[in-house]
Formats: C-alpha cells, sequence, structure tokens
C-alpha cells in the first residue's frame, strides 16, 4: 500500500506544478493582452486623434494587471507569476558598470 500512495502523492504533486504553469500562461497572455491594447490606444491617439480616455482606460487595466500579480505573488497563491516589475529598473553586475554609467 505505501507504494500506491507514494505514486498517489507524486502525481499529486505532479498535477499541481503542472497547473501553476498553465496559470502562469494565462497570467502571462491576459498581460500581453492589456499591452496590446494600450499600444493600439495610444498609436490611435496619436496618430488619427484617438480619445485620450481610452488611453487612460488601457493604462488603467494594465495598473488593475499588474495590482493583481503582484497580490497574487505576495499572497502566496501557487502559480502566481513573480518577479520584478518592468518599470524597475535592474542593478548593475557586481563590480561592473550599468548602462547609467556612460
Amino acid at each position: 500500500m505505501a507504494l500506491i500512495d507514494k505514486a498517489k502523492e507524486a502525481a499529486e504533486q505532479g498535477l499541481a506544478q503542472v497547473q501553476a504553469k498553465i496559470d502562469d500562461l494565462q497570467a502571462r497572455r491576459q498581460y500581453d493582452a492589456v499591452l496590446r491594447d494600450l499600444g493600439a490606444a495610444y498609436y490611435a491617439k496619436k496618430r488619427s486623434g484617438g480619445p485620450a480616455d481610452a488611453v487612460k482606460a488601457a493604462l488603467a487595466a494594465v495598473d488593475a494587471h499588474l495590482a493583481a500579480r503582484t497580490t497574487a505573488a505576495t499572497g502566496g497563491e501557487a502559480g502566481a507569476p513573480t518577479g520584478k516589475p518592468a518599470t524597475e529598473k535592474p542593478s548593475p553586475p557586481p563590480g561592473g558598470y550599468g548602462l547609467d554609467d556612460l
């Protein structure tokens, strides 16, 4: 019986890992979609005089998505994407120079 229990536990762990990867992929696709919408709204505003409200709404959607990702990541939810926000500057390598030093 112990062998069957171990196999069942391993299968459950594998399933949890797959679900975490699926959740991460879905979050990344949603993020790509809101960024694409932001780009389209901005382009329409700059090139054809589109409404500024569309850009504001797209920015709000990006902010809401990032806030939800941050909340999920700090809440310890499994499969939540983690990482630094895109606006944060990367630190230079230790003992090296960064682009800001040029």
